[in-house]
């Protein structure tokens, strides 16, 4: 397995980071779809990039996926976790969800929670998210996740 370094994303890597989040989103089968029928969907902000909340992983020096938060009362929000399909299932997303949960220990939060498409229901599960509840977002379901960070 090579090694996946995490730094915090910079503006000069959105191109990437774009590149990454539309291959990862059309890599699922069940999302393809609703991407065809909103394409607007596969475009990336760059806000969280702007504002210090996207983490990157990086293999020899090349993003691989990326992670970001945001905050919330009393918990990180993870809004993006991505992944590109080359890499998947080689260990970057659960260094990615490792980051995180750091980050959210260093702000002293006790837990990250997020709304997980049924795709990534499995892989949330084996990295100790817990379900909390079905929930409606604009366009279908997700499952509220929540992961517990507190130092063992």
């Amino acid at each position: 397995m090579s090694v996946v370094e995490i730094r915090t994303a910079v503006e000069s890597d959105l191109p990437r980071l774009r590149a990454v989040f539309r291959d990862s989103s059309w890599s699922n089968e069940g999302n393809r779809e609703l991407l065809v029928e909103h394409p607007e969907f596969l475009e990336l902000s760059a806000n969280a990039v702007r504002e210090g909340r996207t983490r990157a992983a990086a293999i020899n020096g090349n993003i691989v996926g990326f992670a970001s938060v945001a905050d919330a009362t009393g918990r990180l929000e993870l809004e993006d976790l991505f992944v590109d399909p080359a890499f998947m299932r080689q260990g970057v997303g659960r260094a990615l969800i490792r980051d995180v949960a750091e980050q959210a220990r260093r702000r002293g939060v006790r837990r990250v929670e997020v709304d997980a498409n049924d795709h990534a229901l499995r892989f949330y599960e084996e990295v100790g998210f817990v379900a909390l509840e079905r929930v409606a977002l604009d366009h279908g379901t997700a499952m509220r996740m929540t992961l517990d960070v507190t130092p063992v």
